[in-house]
């Protein structure tokens, strides 16, 4: 087998894979499915983490990743297809960052790793066994990939920084918990 099919085979693997978890990520969140919340519960979820308003915000973030991974999965618009899953994905990994960076503690890994992936499938195309090749790359043109990743990174910075904002103001607005009158009162 040439190479450049074998680099073909293994992009058509990393685009099915990566595509069918955000696509079963996303639908979690628009569909209920495998045990997500659905829009409604989505929605609130979103509202709690700081994304308002979180009915629009949770549509945005299954769309980001539903529809970003059937479109990496087909190799269709793959530009248009990383750029909104990276996207997603770092809405995502800003809610996980504080929590440190492996997984296992809650932190951001999976889905940066998830972004990464999506943007560098976005950026470097999708290969030979795709609908962009079949229909000559007319959703995957040099112009596609800076557009679409433009637009994500803009959108994106809006998202989080609204979200930043919003959460520093709730914090300021809290009451400072009492302080404990006698810290040495207390047992283990």
């Amino acid at each position: 087998m040439p190479l450049t099919h074998r680099k073909d085979l293994g992009l058509l693997a990393l685009r099915l894979g990566a595509g069918g978890v955000l696509l079963a990520h996303g639908a979690q969140k628009l569909f209920g499915w495998f045990g997500g919340g659905g829009i409604e519960g989505t929605a609130r979820g979103m509202e709690h983490m700081g994304f308002t308003p979180g009915r629009e915000s949770a549509i945005a973030a299954g769309l980001g990743e539903a529809g970003g991974g059937v479109l990496l999965a087909l190799g269709l618009a793959t530009p248009v297809a990383g750029a909104a899953a990276a996207g997603a994905m770092a809405g995502a990994a800003s809610v996980h960052a504080p929590a440190g960076f492996f997984a296992q503690g809650g932190g951001l890994e999976y889905p940066a790793f998830l972004g990464f992936v999506a943007a560098s499938l976005g950026l470097s195309g999708p290969g030979r066994f795709s609908l962009d090749h079949a229909t000559r790359h007319r959703l995957d043109r040099p112009a596609t990939v800076v557009t679409a990743f433009a637009l994500s990174a803009a959108a994106t910075t809006v998202v989080l920084t609204r979200r930043n904002a919003g959460l520093a103001a709730a914090e300021a607005a809290s009451p400072d918990p009492a302080p404990d009158p006698d810290p040495g009162s207390h047992t283990a």
